[in-house]
């Protein structure tokens, strides 16, 4: 961090969560269910997967790091607001801040990339089922998970130090309920140019590119769906896929809902709702949209209890 007459900052307010400041306990409860219900549905998910040789395919391994993705993010941003919540102390430290931006960019862009990867796996079954074993080998697929990862630490790595370099003003004030990489760069006293480039550049690497191949992706379902003839053949088809496009929907629409949203003080309710949305509920509602949509992983959590009731 630049170092010069501008006020060094040592932490920052929270202040998300100001106007539920009456209704305390039940929003403190209501996180803490949302919290469990998400972190044991998803190593559920993952205990299930790794215990049926059956889910042992592509989509379930990106469904995997997708579950394990989602943990982490709601380990980022929920304890803190629960103990912010029963303390009544809206401050975060300066490092626990920059902890926050890099593990939220590197998740928020990993899922990017999985979601990606699984439209593509579905793409692949349903357009181009003979060469589908081969593309999609176990050894490519690694690779594209282990690459996801390694870009997107690299990603959240260089924005949070690009913060790091930044001063600040007078004025710690964030309103939002974790520390949102955008609302700390408007604190900043120093230029911002070289954070908004590489925003810019990022964006279209880890946030369009993915999108396009997502969308190219089930472009190319929906019109080999309708060449089906019977409508049985349709719906099989499209059951194969349906549980990815729910989260998929729901990811990028309570994304476009927490960052086209305003972030004036009259709106902060408004925001920190849509933030909720995109950073908790989402997260939480994965693992419960698999297991209730799709068959395999359905019946997957009920084979893993029965084998640990014989076993025991």
């Amino acid at each position: 961090m630049e170092k010069g007459n501008q006020t060094s900052v040592s932490e920052f307010l929270l202040l998300g969560l100001s106007d539920w400041t009456e209704k305390c306990q039940p929003l403190f409860v209501l996180l803490l269910w949302m919290y469990l219900l998400g972190v044991l549905g998803s190593l559920l998910i993952i205990l299930a997967i790794g215990s049926d040789p059956h889910l042992h395919t592509p989509m379930y391994f990106f469904l995997t790091n997708l579950s394990l993705a989602d943990v982490f993010l709601l380990s980022t941003i929920v304890p803190k607001m629960l103990v912010g919540i029963q303390t009544q102390d809206k401050s975060i430290s300066y490092i626990g801040c920059l902890t926050q931006i890099y593990f939220f960019a590197l998740l928020i862009g990993l899922d990017h990339f999985l979601l990606t990867g699984m439209a593509y796996d579905r793409y692949l079954v349903i357009c181009h089922p003979l060469p589908y074993t081969t593309i999609m080998s176990p050894r490519r697929c690694a690779l594209v998970v282990a690459g996801s990862w390694i870009v997107s630490s690299h990603h959240a790595l260089i924005h949070t130090l690009l913060v790091d370099r930044l001063s600040f003003c007078s004025s710690h004030e964030i309103l939002q309920f974790f520390c949102d990489f955008y609302q700390v760069l408007r604190l900043s006293c120093s230029s911002i140019f070289i954070n908004e480039v590489v925003i810019f550049v990022t964006a279209v690497g880890l946030g369009i590119i993915p999108l396009i191949g997502l969308l190219f992706s089930y472009t190319r379902i929906v019109s080999t769906i309708l060449t089906v003839l019977s409508a049985k053949g349709r719906y099989k088809a499209f059951s194969t896929c349906d549980s990815h496009l729910s989260v998929v929907s729901l990811f990028y629409s309570t994304s476009l809902g927490t960052y086209l949203c305003p972030t004036s003080n009259q709106t902060s309710r408004l925001g920190s709702m849509a933030s909720v949305m995109y950073t908790v509920v989402t997260p939480m509602l994965n693992p419960f949209i698999y297991s209730l949509r799709n068959k395999d992983t359905k019946g997957a959590p009920k084979k893993l209890v029965s084998r640990k009731l014989i076993f025991t």
